[in-house]
């Protein structure tokens, strides 16, 4: 069985007894009911892991850390899924099965079918909150690094910022297929897969993706939920390049 493992967004160094932040403390003690003496792990997001001991007083917290360990668990190149926002809760289900697949980024992108829009108090307390997926979902899959979320914008704004390797945009009708189109590219260090939201990309999203050097490609027959076809993308782009 695996030892619960924590992020602590503090450096941490081997041979360090390290007071627990309140909140990890309370999950640890709390809801995860471990005692004194428990086996942990922790991880700060800089690559590597630390086995610890669980210190316990009252309802605070300590650990104290061994070694540093190496242990890495991301793939070998850089996956960015660019998502259209989903109506309701979808974002939070994208979020935690990007991370568990991989992703190095999310970027959320309000487009002009996106039935969720944010603004204000709202969008800073919705990104709070996927973060907080984000990090749970790295605690739970054995990653070390946080998947980046970013703020949402439009998509025109993204399409306006510097590439970040072979762009791809996932589109039911378009002509060229997603494994015909990989094999006949070099080998990418890094990819972004781009997914509309419920109702897909505009005409005008298209045009403009299309414009700014972004490969429009079919993922198969069927049409995928938003949900889904983020997730099927990593995971296809995954096995096709050998990213396992």
């Amino acid at each position: 069985m695996s030892l619960p493992r924590f992020y602590c967004d503090t450096p941490l160094a081997a041979g360090q007894r390290l007071p627990l932040p309140d909140a990890l403390a309370h999950h640890a003690i709390r809801v995860l009911r471990l005692r004194d003496g428990a086996d942990i792990v922790l991880f700060d997001g800089r690559g590597g892991e630390y086995p610890a001991r669980l210190e316990v007083d009252g309802k605070a917290g300590h650990a104290r850390l061994g070694p540093h360990l190496a242990r890495e668990a991301e793939l070998p190149g850089r996956i960015v899924l660019v998502q259209g926002l989903p109506s309701g809760d979808k974002m939070d289900w994208i979020v935690e099965k990007a991370v568990e697949l991989g992703a190095a980024a999310i970027l959320p992108i309000a487009a002009q079918r996106s039935v969720l829009q944010l603004s204000g108090p709202r969008l800073e307390k919705r990104l709070a909150h996927w973060r907080r997926v984000a990090q749970s979902a790295a605690e739970q899959c054995g990653r070390n690094r946080l998947t980046e979320i970013a703020a949402p914008r439009t998509l025109r704004e993204w399409l306006a910022e510097p590439d970040e390797g072979l762009r791809l945009m996932c589109h039911p009708q378009a002509a060229d297929d997603l494994p015909g189109w990989l094999a006949r590219q070099a080998a990418p260090s890094a990819l972004t897969l781009m997914v509309g939201p419920e109702g897909g990309w505009s005409e005008e999203e298209v045009a403009a993706a299309q414009a700014a050097g972004v490969a429009s490609l079919r993922l198969g027959p069927r049409v995928l939920r938003t949900e889904t076809a983020g997730l099927a993308l990593i995971a296809s782009v995954s096995a096709l390049l050998g990213w396992n």
